[in-house]
């Protein structure tokens, strides 16, 4: 009789340390699989640029003064640069200090020139 109650306590201890060890690998390979989907893929940061792009495109839209006619906006990691050209200077800068506004900007680059309307 006793040698049954051992066999019983024995094969409990054995399930619950394979339950375990079972738990503790599950938890580990979500951990890491967590850790990798942290970090951004080629296609994530793509559309972040691309979304950042935008919302510099229409900052710079609502900005008086400046004319996005010709303007191009480029993102990338949060560095924007601003290409194109306007029809004067005054409109240079404050396109420039318009994108340093956006959220996510983190650098302006202004590549902007001066092409009077008609030219």
């Amino acid at each position: 009789m006793k040698a049954i109650q051992a066999m019983k306590v024995i094969g409990g201890a054995l399930i619950v340390a394979a339950s375990l060890n079972a738990y503790a690998q599950s938890s580990d390979a979500m951990a890491a699989s967590g850790a990798m989907s942290a970090a951004p893929t080629a296609k994530s940061a793509k559309a972040a640029d691309r979304a950042l792009q935008r919302s510099v495109r229409k900052t710079l839209s609502k900005t008086k003064g400046v004319s996005v006619d010709n303007i191009t906006v480029h993102a990338r990691n949060g560095a924007v640069i601003l290409e194109g050209s306007v029809p004067d200077q005054s409109q240079i800068d404050p396109a420039t200090q318009a994108a340093q506004g956006v959220a996510g900007v983190t650098s302006v680059k202004n590549d902007l020139t001066i092409r009077p309307i008609g030219q």
